[in-house]
């Protein structure tokens, strides 16, 4: 269980990564600190969010009551190219300027690889100047995807109706702490009709809701002068898919559409002190959070393989972020 927790913060490793500017960027001040972390964050948080919302579905043949199957499913939402990145105009900060006397720039995100990109802040004097390099994002470390894994646990109920329950127990260790839950229903509609046992095919609508809560505690880090600083993250996530599906005996195909929407909120919580620059010996506490939303469209197509007890299943989905779910089941029906 503890390996899932660590797939699921290499996620957050773009968190580390812009903690470990953080002391620079806050030598721009608080405002302009919210400004830059928000919109270097925000695409890895709605990265996630399409993540775990992924891998609720392996058919549309509902199993019959008391028909069980348990999974190991793993998710990675892949970067898009045009969330690696984002102008930063410094128009619209009160003291972040480019070295390079540009007003606007492309900067890279959480996820992006783009680096020797440096700024500075000066107070009104120009006496005190701070230079810094704006931090880079998990492209750099050739990591295009933003991961999750889980376990998931389906019951056949009765007249074709399935639920299911996914799950990461809590994992706490001295810096990290995370866990998930979620909770979906599956509907089969082909199971109310008389021709059921010799149709070809399956339909089936499924709603799946998705609870993530992260902590990641960097105050023994040395990032920046202060006390109890942590990364507080809540997640939800809603997805309604209609889904069609084979109904062979060895091996199937499926696909769905869908639309999913969902709510990222990173509070950057504790006390963080300025040791550099204009802003030298300013204190902030609690300064700020993060947040996010994803909404829109998703479609996705996939194969499962039954080989008796055991199954194992692939899909891929298409949305903003495009995500890959595989899983490995045990199961009876």
């Amino acid at each position: 269980m503890k390996k899932f927790s660590l797939v699921i913060f290499l996620a957050l490793s773009a968190y580390t990564s812009a903690q470990s500017s953080a002391n620079e960027v806050f030598a721009a001040g608080v405002d302009d600190a919210n400004k830059f972390i928000n919109d270097y964050l925000s695409p890895v948080s709605e990265g996630m969010l399409y993540s775990i919302s992924g891998g609720w579905y392996n058919t549309a043949d509902a199993k019959p009551l008391g028909g069980f199957e348990i999974s190991i499913i793993g998710n990675m939402a892949q970067s898009p190219s045009d969330k690696k990145s984002f102008i930063l105009n410094t128009e619209d900060y009160e003291n972040l300027q480019f070295v390079d006397g540009s007003i606007s720039k492309e900067v890279s995100s959480g996820l992006g690889d783009i680096e020797g990109i440096n700024v500075f802040v000066e107070d009104e004097n120009g006496l005190f100047r701070e230079e810094f390099e704006l931090p880079s994002g998990l492209a750099s470390e050739n990591i295009n995807f933003v991961p999750s894994a889980f376990i998931q646990a389906s019951v056949g109920l009765i007249k074709g109706t399935e639920i299911k329950a996914r799950f990461l127990p809590k994992i706490k260790t001295d810096d990290v702490e995370v866990g998930m839950f979620g909770v979906g229903l599956q509907h089969d509609f082909t199971k109310l009709l008389p021709a059921d046992k010799i149709l070809p095919v399956a339909i089936s609508g499924v709603i799946g809701y998705t609870h993530l809560t992260g902590m990641y505690d960097f105050t023994d880090q040395d990032v920046i002068a202060g006390e109890n600083q942590r990364l507080d993250m809540k997640m939800n996530t809603w997805v309604f898919q209609a889904v069609v599906s084979t109904k062979m005996p060895i091996i199937n195909f499926y696909g769905g559409l869908g639309y999913l929407t969902g709510k990222s909120t990173v509070d950057v919580l504790g006390t963080y002190r300025v040791q550099s620059g204009p802003f030298i010996g300013d204190t902030y506490t609690d300064p700020f959070s993060i947040k996010s939303d994803a909404s829109g469209v998703t479609g996705n197509i996939g194969a499962k393989l039954k080989l008796g007890f055991f199954r194992i299943h692939a899909d891929y989905s298409m949305a903003k972020y495009n995500n890959l779910s595989f899983g490995v089941n045990f199961g009876f029906r």
